[in-house]
């Protein structure tokens, strides 16, 4: 009778393993190693049902914590990674991206020409594929300001003080300055980078109320703050359903301002390199594009036949973006001279 009671015991863990076991989910995984939310859910499951596979996505909050992460060790298991532009050379150099294969991407023709012109780090999209092409702009309370230049110089107005705020970011502010002063953003001269530095310090800076690229949004939504550098979808997300503060809202690129990339690459250690170049090419299929387009409400500056499926007036234009200057480049050991520069920015001194 305990023999029986045992035996039966052992069939019932037996079964119930064989069901863990056999329920598990056992579809081929790609993990990607992204930016919040950067990537609608929407379209992250378009691809699992189209290819029966599963997406294990993974967020990262800045191209230091990605690089930092991958650098030590932390990135092993990742199989596309989303860096900005100017840390796509940083991330070749260091021998971290697998080339990739065009073959498998025919998607690719839909790539706007006039960005791969304007794009130094991989023009010819060996390593690095544009996920999107954008700028950080200027985003006004009308209803606070209603006369104003649409041009960067206006963080030198001293009668906002203590109500604009700028973004967290060496290379926008400073690039910023520097293309006001006549320098190229991805200037590599200590005296251009300097001069860029004083006039930061000298004309913006007192009248800011802080340097923060996490609480512009929410400090524009609730009225604290009337003028913030930002990128746009970051303040008109959390304005949107406001409609008192969605028509006092205006957005501006100022003349010939450095734009940035945001690109999706390969790494080389990844373990599943054909489905990675299957999500990529995915990505660029227009009618997938678009949704990322439409849940952002951005332009559809990279992808140019995704223009017919969009739905959603994007927040700036495509024609917005043809005003911009240089895209971010890496600028090599220069780079010590914006962090410098940065620290003193900040801290003051």
């Amino acid at each position: 009778m305990k023999k029986g009671i045992l035996f039966l015991a052992r069939m019932a863990a037996l079964i119930a393993l064989a069901a863990l076991f056999f329920g598990c989910d056992r579809r081929e995984r790609l993990h990607i190693f992204n930016w919040a939310v950067y990537t609608p859910q929407s379209v992250i499951e378009a691809f699992e049902k189209e290819f029966g596979v599963r997406v294990v996505y993974t967020e990262f909050a800045s191209n230091e914590e990605m690089l930092a992460r991958l650098m030590a060790g932390g990135g092993k298991g990742f199989d596309i990674v989303f860096p900005s532009g100017y840390y796509v050379g940083i991330m070749i150099e260091q021998g971290l991206l697998a080339q990739l294969d065009h073959s498998l991407m025919p998607n690719l023709v839909n790539i706007n020409p006039e960005l791969l012109e304007k794009v130094k780090y991989d023009p010819a999209m060996d390593y690095a594929i544009p996920y999107f092409w954008g700028g950080a702009g200027v985003i006004v309370n009308t209803a606070m300001v209603p006369e104003f230049e649409r041009d960067i110089s206006i963080f030198s107005r001293e009668d906002l003080a203590g109500r604009m705020t700028m973004l967290d970011d060496p290379r926008h502010v400073i690039g910023d300055a520097l293309n006001h002063l006549g320098f190229s953003p991805n200037s590599r001269n200590p005296e251009e980078i300097a001069a860029a530095r004083d006039h930061i310090i000298a004309t913006w800076r007192p009248n800011l109320v802080t340097f923060n690229s996490e609480i512009i949004g929410t400090g524009f939504a609730n009225g604290e703050f009337w003028v913030v550098q930002t990128w746009a979808e970051n303040v008109f997300l959390e304005i949107m359903e406001n409609e008192e503060m969605m028509a006092n809202a205006v957005f501006f690129l100022p003349p010939g301002t450095p734009s940035y990339t945001d690109n999706m690459v390969l790494l080389k250690d990844s373990r599943n390199k054909e489905l990675a170049h299957k999500f990529i090419d995915f990505i660029h299929r227009p009618d997938i594009y678009a949704l990322f387009l439409d849940e952002f409400g951005l332009p559809s500056t990279v992808n140019i036949p995704a223009r017919q499926y969009t739905t959603v007036t994007p927040w700036f234009s495509v024609e917005d973006m043809e005003l911009t200057g240089e895209v971010f480049d890496d600028v090599g050991p220069a780079m010590a001279h914006f962090t410098d520069a940065w620290f003193s920015i900040r801290i003051g001194n």
